[in-house]
């Protein structure tokens, strides 16, 4: 019986381990009440605890824009947590953390150049 329970208890931890929570194309409304108007769109792919995808900023002004953007990063062991990495085609890079919660990711800019927002809130757009 003490068996049957740990097998239990260990497939549950694994299938919770796998829920891909930021896998999706993930993306922010216009900016209303700041001065820049862009929207932040990134497609990401999670396997395991790998993210890998695309980002990009688009915006009326053309020194917002930031072309295609590669993300690489990882997902914390509990899986509502991200940190990733966005390189530019010309090399330089932004880190930023990632929190899920309800469909909705919170977007923190760590550091790195001005590729990106600093701070957002990003709402699923389709899978």
């Amino acid at each position: 019986m003490k068996k049957i329970i740990l097998f239990l208890i260990l497939i549950s931890f694994q299938s919770y381990s796998q829920t891909n929570k930021f896998t999706g194309t993930w993306g922010s409304e216009k900016c209303k009440d700041c001065k820049k108007q862009y929207v932040f769109t990134i497609t990401m792919a999670q396997s395991n605890y790998m993210i890998s995808g695309t980002a990009e900023v688009t915006s009326d002004s053309k020194e917002l824009n930031s072309g295609v953007l590669d993300v690489t990063g990882y997902v914390y062991p509990l899986g509502d947590t991200a940190q990733i990495k966005l390189i530019n085609k010309d090399g330089s890079s932004s880190s930023a953390v990632l929190v899920v919660e309800d469909n909705v990711i919170q977007f923190r800019k760590r550091g790195g150049s001005d590729l990106v927002p600093k701070d957002l809130i990003i709402k699923k757009l389709h899978e």
